[in-house]
């Protein structure tokens, strides 16, 4: 059985900008997979690639066995993409958006999956609405509607809640883990960590057009050690001895990275000798923020 998505030494320039450094990754069929990164780390470029948007300077990638480029069609039909970017034409509206997709399948008769996604991502309102008079959440549940209008085995979602309520977010997520659980691999890039962790059963981390961690979600949370201690300190401010340990402010707390659970006594008496006070204190798990910032800052 091939596998969802294979990417094999893949390299791509832009002029002296390096957007992929020999790339190699292999995505099962049915998984849920984690594309990280920070801005400018080759997520985008690597998708682009996939979906037939733009060639590679060397490497292969392939979709369900199929060459991106010898064998662009078959390849593009296997899947669908949620772009980072709103992309719309504004003379349709949400409904007649969908059929015009399904058209570019060669789809026809296609109204009663249009009328499921419709209803699924809650456009049942706006589906004769006029695309240029949706909100910027609205459109982009029509960019996923318009991925997944042909029922493409694999489906990228490129940073798919970026600006988007909690309560759509909520839903889209039902609908992708169902259509994850009845064999569609999924590949998503995302900034909300927590999503990522909630839902990817493996992870990439992208730098620099290298990845730097490729592992599942579970031994990539194991792989980091310490423990986190949040403080909130009256006077506001914590003791000089403590920080080289601040990792992070989080409005009026303050955020410690400890190598032990030992070393939380440590920074409690250099808060008692410096007169100090805890407000509030609580001990956080290690999480995939953690394991990225980690990862990033090692590479």
């Amino acid at each position: 059985m091939p596998a969802a998505i294979e990417v094999k030494r893949v390299h791509k320039h832009f002029a002296a900008v390096r957007a992929l450094d020999g790339v190699s990754l292999e995505i099962a069929e049915g998984e849920f997979f984690g594309l990280l990164g920070p801005n400018g780390a080759g997520k985008t470029t690597l998708i682009s690639i996939l979906a037939g948007l733009a060639l590679a300077d060397a490497g292969q990638l392939r979709v369900m066995g199929y060459d991106v480029v010898t064998q662009y069609q078959r390849a593009r039909r296997l899947i669908g993409v949620v772009p980072q970017e709103l992309v719309f034409d504004p003379f349709f509206t949400v409904r007649e958006t969908l059929r015009i997709q399904s058209g570019y399948f060669g789809l026809r008769d296609n109204d009663v999956w249009i009328d499921e996604i419709i209803e699924r991502l809650d456009l049942t309102e706006k589906a004769h609405t006029n695309m240029r008079q949706l909100s910027g959440g609205m459109k982009r549940r029509v960019l996923v509607a318009q991925a997944l209008v042909h029922k493409p085995p694999v489906i990228i979602l490129d940073e798919p809640t970026a600006g988007v309520d909690v309560e759509l977010r909520q839903g889209l997520w039902r609908f992708i883990r169902e259509l994850n659980q009845a064999g569609h691999t999924v590949v998503l890039t995302t900034h909300y960590l927590e999503e990522a962790e909630a839902l990817c059963s493996r992870i990439a981390m992208l730098k620099q057009g290298l990845i730097v961690a490729l592992d599942t979600t579970r031994n990539l949370l194991c792989g980091v050690t310490g423990v986190r201690l949040r403080l909130r300190l009256s006077p506001d401010q914590p003791p000089a001895s403590s920080a080289a340990r601040i990792v992070a402010q989080e409005g009026n707390s303050w955020i410690l990275a400890l190598d032990s659970y030992a070393q939380i006594e440590n920074v409690l008496s250099d808060l008692r000798s410096e007169r100090i006070e805890v407000q509030e204190l609580e001990v956080l798990q290690i999480d995939l923020e953690d394991v990225f910032v980690q990862m990033m800052r090692k590479h």
